[in-house]
């Protein structure tokens, strides 16, 4: 069959069947004007790419390739202690599908599927990447994406069905006609093959298009085309979506992050007084009943115990900790000062206040 789906599987998932990822990070983003690989500019205290991993691994994947091209040392550098990381340079860069395809030789002998994604994605959450491997497993599939819809879907693939809604195939914006550049479903790059099906339609790609590259979305064409199944299921929140481009799309995502990440600890029990006016690093952690007042800095691995109070215009170091009770600010605590937050200053009573002010109060003036 040519629709795109099959009455049976035929990919039939087994004990041996395993599940890897291969992530893009070869480019270089000349709209940002960096000798940084796009990949490493930072998200609220961590590389973009260690969201993307870091995602994958909570999705249950164990093995990565990392497919590295433009400030590679860079990259090998931050990521090569990581367990069953592994580095393909991509030598000259002539689109997604023959980035994958660099991972061919890598890929002898595994039998199982493989999610292809981007490394400049750090929105990506491990639920999407959870739903995406269970739908391509029970059905079966060849090849899945995940896609999402869009009010603006400027820039992006879309995605087109035939008349039965059934995936047809993705078309690149600068190559849509007037009709496709309406359609609001697209292509965020979440992709789940089976291995087998995938690099044996690679070679098959054609820079047929207008930046004459070798697309990987043309390889869902191909086995769809091979009469093997191609799901295609909207279930990318639109926030997800979003790639980085330039330095106004950073600034952009990281606001989104920042946000995600405050939501994150009140849902745990922390107070953020004024959210807009706070900055919290990705790496810190933070007890129950602890009130972050506004103004606050909480940089890198900094430990913030329970039923603390935080600011206003406080700053707490990476590598600070703040013991249970504690009240930091205004002012800065250091790495240096957790032994003073430790023994515990007496202010009036019982409550204990760590104050060590050996720099200005950080205003971050977030928004």
């Amino acid at each position: 069959m040519t629709d795109g789906f099959t009455r049976e599987p035929l990919i039939q998932e087994g004990a041996s069947r395993r599940t890897a990822a291969i992530i893009l990070a070869a480019g270089k983003s000349t709209r940002m004007k960096t000798d940084l690989p796009k990949v490493m500019h930072d998200i609220c205290g961590r590389p973009m790419l260690a969201y993307v991993l870091g995602a994958c691994r909570d999705a249950g994947i164990a093995d990565f390739h990392l497919v590295v091209g433009f400030g590679k040392d860079v990259i090998i550098e931050a990521f090569s202690k990581q367990p069953s990381v592994h580095f393909i340079e991509q030598r000259e860069q002539h689109g997604t599908g023959h980035a994958v395809s660099v991972c061919a030789e890598a890929f002898k002998g595994f039998i199982g599927d493989v999610v292809v994604i981007a490394g400049d994605m750090p929105m990506i959450r491990a639920d999407t990447l959870r739903t995406l491997l269970s739908n391509h497993h029970r059905a079966g599939a060849a090849a899945s994406i995940a896609t999402t819809v869009l009010e603006d879907p400027t820039g992006y693939g879309r995605i087109v069905r035939g008349a039965d809604g059934r995936f047809e195939r993705i078309v690149e914006h600068r190559d849509c006609d007037v009709e496709q550049l309406n359609i609001k479903e697209v292509n965020p790059s979440y992709y789940c093959f089976d291995v087998a099906a995938l690099f044996k339609a690679l070679p098959e790609i054609k820079p047929d298009n207008a930046k004459r590259e070798y697309y990987i979305t043309d390889a869902l064409t191909i086995i769809r085309g091979g009469g093997q199944s191609v799901r295609a299921e909207t279930s990318v929140p639109a926030e997800d979506a979003v790639g980085i481009n330039s330095r106004g799309e950073l600034a952009e995502i990281t606001k989104l992050m920042q946000r995600r990440i405050q939501a994150s600890w009140m849902e745990r029990g922390v107070t953020i007084i004024a959210p807009d006016n706070t900055w919290i690093d990705s790496r810190a952690t933070i007890g129950p009943d602890t009130v972050i007042r506004p103004f606050s800095y909480i940089e890198g691995r900094a430990k913030i115990g329970m039923r603390c109070r935080v600011g206003p215009f406080a700053s707490v170091a990476d590598g600070a900790v703040v013991e249970d009770g504690v009240t930091v600010g205004p002012g800065a605590l250091n790495a240096f000062d957790a032994t003073i937050a430790a023994r515990g200053h007496c202010r009036s009573g019982s409550k204990r206040e760590g104050k060590a002010v050996r720099r200005p109060p950080i205003q971050t003036g977030c928004s």
